[in-house]
């Protein structure tokens, strides 16, 4: 299949990446652009500065933030099957970030603080807005960073793969520290994606590694992505570098032979932590692309595909309709009835436009040459609108006429309301008048499909 790649720009791109290379921006790089099922794969320079061992397509990589996708699908996945709700607190599964204390001020001391005004949600963590995160400064400056180094844990800054804390221990000190910010009230990076690591573990009963394993990278066949590269695959790793903000060279991060990813981690966060290759990462973004699917003519393949009544206990007990929640896969059943809905909408929303426009005209008509200050002008100004409002309605049928068609009796009312300013005492203009819904009632006096069609107009001010 031909995706309709272009040579030349390809060859542009080539260029452009050889070049960083070239710079000394990086050691080596791998490219990867697939569009329409073709896929272009571009491998430049080595696997570390002086190394010989050359870049290649399947090279793995620390992948640190394009964790955090990988972790919100999981989330998506909890959400689909019911286990979690995005607006629901996360105290049930977190009790250590129960009852929060927030910070007054970003500078002031660590025990100033005051009530969380709600709890944190799962919303609040994938839109990180939880109330814990980054925060760019010094500790003389900002204590809460302070007090966060001598807890020793991470989320708040350069991922550290060899943090002795477990998830529980590490959730249990984040639990000591108050929010910077009220839960919804600002974005802070990358701590919430760590919290949702734990938060899925807890929730889906296994460890969050075994979680990602067996629902997201077994069924997308993304083999080399895990929380560590194992020995025989050791030579595909690349060397991880950052900038010396002095010099401007790069500076080992991770190393190959001695790579703190050499075994499991004692914490495996969500958000930096997984390792990958550029193949891996197309498969789950090709996923993503495909609404849940590995391929388009697939079956979903990271999520469930039954409906689940995700309501309350209560909710359920009570009765009524449940909604399946939206999670990475849409059911066929349920993207059917919300087309069938917006159909609905955009004629509803069309119909109430005519409306206006025929009530204004008709009104603005009957009005001309009346004291507008005369209390009985509404109803002069309105008679007569009935039949001719209901001739719109129901496309010819005149005001409080029977329909009878196969057997089914139909009634049709229409009600129009036109009431005066409280300030000025004077009845609206014709271009103040809106529609402000319809409503359809079973009517009671007639037999099988009866019904009442009320329309409402109330005046904009």
């Amino acid at each position: 299949m031909s995706g309709g790649l272009s040579p030349a720009r390809l060859a542009r791109m080539h260029e452009i990446m050889a070049g960083h290379v070239a710079k000394g921006l990086a050691p080596g790089l791998v490219t990867l652009i697939s569009r329409r099922g073709e896929s272009h794969v571009d491998a430049i320079g080595t696997q570390a500065l002086g190394s010989p061992a050359p870049m290649r397509r399947d090279t793995i990589f620390r992948i640190t933030s394009m964790t955090k996708p990988i972790t919100a699908v999981a989330a998506l996945i909890l959400v689909e099957e019911c286990k979690l709700r995005l607006d629901d607190p996360v105290d049930r599964f977190l009790p250590e970030l129960a009852d929060r204390r927030v910070l007054k001020s970003l500078e002031g001391a660590v025990d100033d603080t005051e009530p969380a005004r709600r709890a944190i949600t799962l919303r609040d963590l994938l839109t990180f807005r939880s109330g814990y995160g980054f925060v760019f400064g010094s500790p003389e400056k900002y204590p809460i960073l302070k007090a966060i180094a001598e807890l020793g844990i991470v989320g708040f800054g350069p991922p550290d793969h060899t943090t002795p804390l477990g998830p529980d221990e590490w959730i249990k000190r984040l639990g000591t520290l108050p929010l910077l910010h009220q839960p919804g009230e600002k974005w802070l990076y990358n701590t919430g994606a760590y919290i949702l690591g734990v938060l899925i573990a807890r929730a889906a009963g296994q460890s969050f590694a075994s979680f990602l394993a067996e629902r997201i990278f077994a069924p997308l066949g993304m083999k080399d992505t895990a929380f560590f590269v194992p020995a025989a695959k050791r030579d595909r790793l690349a060397a991880s570098y950052w900038v010396n903000e002095k010099t401007g060279a790069l500076d080992l991060y991770d190393g190959i032979g001695d790579t703190r990813w050499a075994k499991p981690p004692a914490f495996a966060d969500g958000g930096a932590g997984l390792v990958s290759t550029v193949d891996d990462y197309l498969a789950f973004a090709q996923m993503l692309l495909n609404k849940g699917k590995r391929r388009h003519d697939a079956h979903p393949v990271a999520v469930r595909r039954r409906a689940h009544d995700c309501r309350s206990a209560d909710a359920r007990a009570k009765g009524g309709i449940g909604f399946p929640a939206r999670g990475l896969a849409e059911s066929r059943l349920g993207l059917r009835r919300r087309r069938r809905h917006r159909a609905r909408r955009a004629f509803h929303d069309a119909r109430k436009l005519r409306l206006e426009r025929r009530l204004r005209h008709r009104l603005g008509e009957r009005s001309q040459g009346r004291d507008d200050r005369d209390p009985h002008v509404a109803a002069r100004a309105v008679s007569g609108l009935f039949a001719d409002l209901s001739r719109f309605l129901d496309h010819g049928l005149s005001y409080n006429r029977r329909l009878k068609a196969e057997g089914t009796v139909m009634r049709f009312v229409i009600q129009v309301r036109v009431t005066k300013d409280s300030e000025s005492g004077q009845l609206p203009r014709p271009d103040q008048l809106r529609v402000r819904g319809f409503r359809r009632e079973a009517d009671a006096g007639t037999q099988g499909a009866g019904r009442k069609l009320r329309a409402q107009t109330t005046a904009k001010k």
